[in-house]
């Protein structure tokens, strides 16, 4: 991801690419390029065929994935020729896509407008509803999909506040936030100069990488001496990442799978039983990272989330979390509720007093 701003910005949203919304749809035929045949090699004995990376870039062109999202589904999913009706319907977008089935529990949406690829990415979840239920999809670039890795790039607004107004052009504003991603857009007060005390963009970026926490601007006046001033990043909800299950949501600081112990269900008990069981679970995790590693763990990742809504709570002190269960038949709080599930330890006792059914 570049560090500074290149080449030009991406149009403003609602803007097109090559003219009028009509010449959007039609096929991109001046776009596509034809990629030549590849020869086929050997290493090892065994065949490969290698492509340029513009090439493939072309081929991302040509295949319409240039405002490619995919939605997953944890809880259950309407088949997908209903998807294709319910989609663009429900999540409100404005142009043509095409919808089919990725793999277990994905689909790729191909997006022909840019305002709908960041529309798409701009929600924590979307909940499509079908017969009076309610199915939570989760949106993610589309980047080279691997079904066994979710993308480490995700879209959030970033502001600057205290940039003084005359910054608070598009051209201005998307210089200075190339330092953290690719702009996007900017919000409507920022467009509209109705909000002089803060500049505000929409950025794609990358999880893995560091985030300046500010940034300096000057002016280089005409006997070449240069006026500067620090001016704050300040950042919207922006996903974390775990490099262990690969997933977003949560980081190696909040992981279960590297710390066992801050999982809200398995603290310490009076009983021998659950110190076993505690006991063996670590055993068991230890095996797996050292003998198998990341075959049989990322197996056991992409069913976690079709078996754990499957799991009876026995409800007694009512000390289990309160993010965990299913309320509201949308799933777990946990995974709709963002970064306030994450941050706000509760229990299902600090709800109801006195709760005690041992």
């Amino acid at each position: 991801m570049a560090a500074t701003a290149t080449g030009q910005p991406p149009p403003e949203v609602g803007q097109l690419h090559g003219g009028t919304y009509a010449e959007k749809l039609k096929p991109k035929t001046a776009h596509i390029k034809p990629i030549p045949l590849k020869p086929i090699t050997y290493l090892h004995g065994e065949p490969q065929v290698i492509w340029e990376q513009d090439e493939v870039e072309q081929m991302i062109v040509n295949e319409n994935l240039e405002y490619a999202v995919v939605g997953k589904f944890s809880y259950g999913w309407p088949e997908i020729q209903d998807l294709r009706k319910l989609i663009p319907k429900q999540c409100e977008l404005k142009g043509d896509c095409n919808i089919g089935l990725l793999s277990n529990r994905h689909v790729l949406i191909k997006a022909t407008l840019l305002e709908d690829y960041v529309h798409l990415l701009s929600k924590p979840a979307f909940f499509i509803t079908q017969n009076n239920w309610s199915f939570p999809m989760r949106t993610l670039k589309w980047d080279t999909f691997n079904p066994e890795e979710e993308t480490t790039t995700a879209i959030a607004w970033i502001s600057f506040p205290s940039l003084p107004p005359i910054f608070f052009g598009k051209e201005a504003v998307f210089s200075l936030a190339a330092a953290v991603g690719k702009p996007l857009q900017v919000d409507m007060a920022t467009r509209n100069q109705t909000r002089p005390s803060c500049a505000r963009v929409k950025v794609e970026v990358d999880l893995l990488r560091e985030f300046p926490k500010r940034i300096k601007i000057g002016m280089r006046m005409k006997t070449d001496e240069v006026v500067k001033k620090w001016v704050k990043i300040k950042y919207d909800y922006v996903p974390k990442y775990c490099q262990t299950c690969m997933i977003q949501g949560h980081d190696e600081e909040q992981c279960y799978v590297v710390h066992p112990d801050l999982h809200p269900n398995r603290e310490k008990s009076e009983y021998d039983e659950g110190k076993r069981w505690k006991a063996s679970t670590s055993e068991i995790q230890t095996k797996i990272m050292t003998q198998r590693g990341k075959k049989v763990w990322m197996k056991m990742i992409n069913i976690r989330e079709e078996v754990e809504h499957e799991i009876w709570w026995q409800i007694k002190g009512g000390n289990s979390s309160f993010w965990f269960d299913n309320w509201t038949r949308q799933g777990a709080l946990y995974y709709t509720e963002g970064e306030r599930a994450h941050e706000e330890e509760l229990e299902v006792n600090d709800f109801y007093h006195q709760w005690n059914m041992e």
